[in-house]
């Protein structure tokens, strides 16, 4: 029976070490589709999730996590990449999409606002925040905005950095849905930050623009693959009601 949410994140720990027991590959591609569900950016979804099961590709991702346990005795394996630079491609999927949706000959004035806004937003709005050019664009408008915000409230991340944080953090939502699925499917996870990402680029044949974000190792618990009872700091400590 599949877990509830609060279980599968109650049931959810780092698993370190796997059975040899084989895990569903399709039930795991289901997983996947839960994770390209997650919250967005300006639903630019600037992920891709690559999932490993050839046999002769994970023992090279474990070489390249280290042979740690959490890999070397994963079934599966799943590798999370943010891809900030797809970002053009990703907002003429949006404004595709919205021309698809108010392809409509009797729209109401509030749906040609509604379409003219999205629409300008991300041929105009998006460009603008995402273009650069080695970094010095981002900073002429990081100093522009930091004016600007001298005055009113205004969006302050603009520099290279700033976007590929936003592009990690989108990419690490869909892998927080991702496990919290297979969780509630009585399957284990492991995220892994602990790799060579150039190697693993290399081995999924990754383009330079492609950042990896994590490689999650998948499979059946072990026992000894849950390292003691869990520990958080109390919440009181870090729980802030204002």
């Amino acid at each position: 029976m599949e877990k509830s949410v609060s279980e599968a994140i109650a049931y959810r720990r780092s698993t370190r070490v796997y059975k040899n027991d084989n895990i569903d590959t399709s039930k795991v591609k289901e997983c996947l589709v839960n994770a390209s569900l997650a919250p967005t950016s300006s639903n630019l979804q600037l992920w891709e999730f690559y999932h490993v099961t050839d046999v002769k590709k994970l023992k090279q991702l474990s070489a390249a996590c280290f042979d740690q346990s959490a890999a070397k005795t994963a079934r599966q394996l799943v590798v999370v990449v943010a891809r900030k630079d797809l970002w053009r491609k990703r907002a003429k999927a949006n404004i595709d999409f919205l021309n698809k949706v108010y392809d409509k000959d009797d729209l109401s004035e509030r749906d040609l606002k509604r379409k003219k806004m999205a629409t300008n937003y991300y041929s105009k709005l998006i460009p603008t925040i995402y273009t650069d050019f080695l970094g010095v664009l981002g900073y002429i408008k990081f100093l522009i905005f930091q004016i600007i915000g001298l005055f009113k409230p205004i969006y302050r991340q603009t520099r290279l950095s700033d976007m590929r944080i936003v592009a990690h953090k989108s990419a690490g939502l869909a892998a927080q849905n991702f496990m919290t699925s297979m969780a509630a499917i009585g399957y284990d996870t492991c995220p892994m930050e602990g790799s060579d990402t150039l190697r693993v680029k290399r081995i999924l044949g990754l383009p330079r623009g492609a950042e990896i974000n994590m490689v999650i190792s998948c499979g059946i618990r072990n026992d000894k693959g849950i390292y003691g009872p869990r520990f958080r700091v109390p919440f009181e400590s870090v729980y802030f009601e204002i």
